[in-house]
């Protein structure tokens, strides 16, 4: 069973444009939540699909508890169920409220995040998708409760209003990413604790990251989806082909060389 679609109210909306993301708790259900944590683990189970997600076995992981669950990268484009949630049209709505105008969606990703599992350092998400003009919006959905036991997110307000930053590199020993944005002087992190069914929108350009699971037994599991304008005109090649939210092709093009830093990016966020 799925709840109606709702439209955003104007102090919601205000919200969104002044810090850079919002949380609208239970957009979706705890059938549904089961629905796709059961989804992701039969993936899992299943084993490796090469180009998209290729976990290694145990003795193989020399400790790693994120090289047996590594993200999944663009379940839509492979899995019936991620492709269903990328493109439902209670998220169609709201992301039609934050962009005032036409969403399309660009990516699809599974986050695992076992206990123990490290974090991803804070960085931009438009300095991959390179979204041009506009900006990318990620739509978080938490299906674990997400805290900062387990290594939820923490988003730094007002960041979405700069530019992109040049990344400086990360401590491998906490982030699974090799990229780091440090916090801008005056600014500082904010956790966002998320129930399960919850979702986080935010903005392209905010700094985001989080803490490694520090539990022993839980895990963070999340799915994320980004979404684009209809009048973006260009963006990474990793992304494309995108979709409309009826799932039709939309070709956008190519947004080519290395970006404000000069990084070519070697593959999909």
């Amino acid at each position: 069973m799925t709840t109606a679609a709702t439209r955003l109210t104007p102090d919601q909306l205000a919200s969104f444009h002044e810090q850079g993301y919002l949380v609208l708790p239970g957009v979706f259900n705890q059938d549904e939540v089961q629905a796709l944590i059961d989804n992701f683990m039969d993936i899992h189970a299943q084993g490796p699909i090469p180009g998209f997600f290729e976990p290694v076995a145990p003795e193989q992981s020399g400790g790693d508890i994120l090289k047996q669950y590594p993200r999944i990268m663009h379940p839509h484009r492979f899995n019936e169920v991620a492709r269903r949630y990328l493109l439902d049209q209670r998220l169609a709505v709201i992301l039609q409220d934050l962009f005032d105008e036409e969403p399309l969606a660009a990516q699809s990703m599974l986050y695992f995040k076992p206990a123990g599992g490290r974090g991803q350092a804070l960085h931009q998400d438009n300095f991959y998708l390179r979204v041009e003009p506009g900006t990318c919006i990620a739509a978080w959905v938490a299906l674990d409760p997400a805290d900062r036991a387990n290594g939820g997110l923490e988003v730094v307000p007002g960041t979405h209003k700069m530019d992109i930053f040049c990344p400086e590199e990360a401590d491998a020993s906490v982030s699974f990413t090799r990229d780091f944005v440090p916090i801008p002087e005056g600014l500082e992190a904010v956790p966002v604790n998320l129930a399960s069914g919850d979702v986080l929108f935010f903005n392209g350009s905010l700094v985001h990251g989080s803490q490694p699971n520090s539990t022993r037994d839980r895990f963070r599991r999340s799915f994320i989806c980004h979404y684009i304008g209809r009048s973006s005109e260009r963006m990474s090649r990793w992304y494309r082909p995108i979709l409309t939210m009826q799932g039709a092709e939309v070709t956008i093009d190519e947004n080519t060389g290395g970006g404000p830093c000069g990084v070519e990016i070697g593959g999909p966020h």
